[in-house]
């Protein structure tokens, strides 16, 4: 079976992130870069508010890594289930429908769903409009 390309790169575009945010900070107070930009007087530098702001936003980096790894991990176990007819057990692989034992024969170890394919589903609505028919043909008789 075909394995998806690793996520991890969502965690390097975070982690990147939030590491240009505390490098921003860190400039701003050695450069004075809002003054610069915003063409204002120079202020005194204030560490100690500098730091309290990198730890707030190193809380933040955690908590988001956190959440998405959570969530990551999470939409990892979906994607690794196949979906089964229920009615003729053909398995659904890369949009095709094979028969089950052709399936295992291939030697995939993955966990399974149900579905219904679009064969067993047209069987199944004639299936119910041939008895909704019947039953009213008897109801009106």
């Amino acid at each position: 079976m075909e394995k998806k390309k690793p996520l991890a790169s969502v965690f390097w575009y975070q982690g990147a992130g939030f590491l240009v945010i505390i490098a921003l900070c860190f400039l701003d107070e050695f450069l004075s870069l809002s003054a610069t930009i915003l063409h204002g007087h120079p202020y005194l530098h204030n560490f100690g508010e500098s730091t309290i702001k990198m730890l707030l936003i190193l809380a933040v980096w955690l908590i988001v890594v956190s959440s998405t790894r959570r969530l990551l991990r999470r939409v990892r176990q979906l994607e690794e289930f196949l979906r089964v007819c229920a009615w003729c057990h053909r398995i659904d692989f890369k949009g095709r429908w094979m028969p089950l034992e052709e399936f295992f024969q291939q030697g995939f170890d993955t966990p399974t769903t149900h579905g219904i394919c679009p064969i067993c589903l047209a069987k199944n609505k004639a299936a119910i409009k041939r008895a909704r028919e019947t039953a009213e043909g008897s109801a009106s008789a």
